[in-house]
């Protein structure tokens, strides 16, 4: 679907009303959207001002929208109907005590088909949902797309992180931080630590930020780096210094870069993605994308990099992207930017790689279950317990 792109006035969004819902079980309604949108108008404080749907929006059987994303019908193509619609029903009721989340979509792919869409709240087709840390997934990628036009190599991953910035002033550089390499910032493991004091001064003054000064910062005003190997630590530095890369390595820009070889290749237009105050894209959040573009990018996922018969990233870096390259906590682990869990019912498992936001954007890929489920909220979520419940046993083991 083309939306609009001119910039509406603020009364004119918020008049979508929840009518365009419905509680159909099949596809005799269109999903939900807001009219006049411009994709880059959305951010958090934006989506505040999406109504909330008056009916919520159930499809079993999803609407081709000539996206490339295939379309089936939910229990003739895979899945318990009855038992996905009851969940949805549960989802689609207030929050209580039991139940806290606030959840705005649920979409459900079995087999390489859209066999379930259903929108809440504020959730519409057409809305790009705010992305927290989900968006360093996306920055994963770009870097895995800029190996597969050979920008880089999956060998320089190994390489040091500041031989691609070569605006970096190395005399002020911390102890260690010349052997920080690309593939422990995908894997969370630069070991910078800041100390608090000497960064409040950059609330005051950004511009000692621009460009390839943020990395300058984080390399500059961190504790001594230990040597390898160094224990997992999310946080913004990594992901920023990953998209740094991206813009030094690649012709033009990473804003560019971005939206053709990677989001253009598979028709993701009506996005969003907010500049840092280095001048790049944020890394760590920032991104808005549609439920069903996040959905496409669980189908590279697995396709191991392909779209529509296109190698868009090597496999070799999608396989280790979505690897448990090393434990986070618990039965967390963390491949490039990505999660990898395995989820229990019982004495069932179910391996589950996860693209996560805080709040609640999520996209779980199931290997054995060839399934994927996409799900955004805009407050607490159930879903990361919810799924290995309600969701994967309609799908058999």
């Amino acid at each position: 679907m083309k939306v609009r792109r001119h910039i509406a006035p603020l009364c004119v969004l918020i008049l979508v009303i929840g009518c365009c819902g419905s509680w159909s079980l099949a596809n005799d309604g269109t999903a939900p959207e807001v009219t006049d949108l411009n994709a880059k108008d959305v951010s958090m404080k934006w989506e505040k001002n999406i109504p909330y749907l008056q009916k919520p929006y159930f499809s079993t059987q999803p609407q081709d929208m000539n996206d490339d994303i295939p379309v089936g019908t939910l229990g003739v193509d895979g899945g318990d109907k009855e038992m996905i619609l009851a969940f949805a029903h549960e989802v689609a009721k207030e929050p209580n005590k039991d139940r806290k989340d606030k959840t705005d979509s649920l979409l459900i792919s079995h087999k390489g088909k859209l066999i379930f869409e259903s929108y809440y709240r504020r959730g519409r087709q057409n809305v790009p949902h705010f992305q927290m840390s989900i968006t360093k997934s996306y920055t994963a990628f770009a870097l895995g797309r800029a190996i597969q036009l050979r920008y880089l190599k999956m060998e320089d991953l190994k390489k040091p992180v500041v031989d691609y910035l070569k605006d970096l002033d190395r005399s002020r550089l911390i102890e260690g931080a010349e052997k920080v390499t690309l593939e422990e910032a995908l894997n969370m493991r630069s070991g910078v630590s800041l100390v608090r004091e000497k960064i409040m001064k950059y609330r005051e003054h950004p511009e000692l930020l621009k460009g390839q000064k943020q990395i300058q910062a984080y390399f500059e005003d961190s504790r001594p780096i230990p040597p390898a190997p160094r224990k997992f630590g999310y946080k913004a530095a990594d992901p920023a210094m990953i998209m740094q890369v991206l813009e030094a390595v690649v012709p033009g820009s990473a804003e560019k870069f971005i939206r053709k070889e990677l989001m253009g290749k598979m028709g993701i237009t009506e996005y969003a993605w907010q500049q840092d105050t280095s001048g790049v894209p944020k890394s760590a959040a920032g991104s808005s994308f549609r439920s069903r573009d996040m959905l496409k990018i669980g189908m590279l996922i697995r396709d191991k990099g392909k779209w529509k018969g296109e190698q868009l990233i090597p496999q070799a870096f999608i396989e280790r992207a979505i690897s448990p390259v090393s434990n986070a906590y618990g039965a967390n682990y963390y491949g490039y930017f990505c999660w990898h869990r395995t989820l229990k019912k019982g004495e069932e498992e179910y391996p589950s790689i996860e693209l996560r936001g805080a709040l609640g954007q999520f996209t779980f890929v199931f290997p054995e279950q060839d399934l994927i489920v996409v799900a955004t909220a805009h407050g607490v979520m159930s879903m990361l317990k919810d799924i290995p419940v309600r969701i994967i046993p309609a799908f058999g083991k």
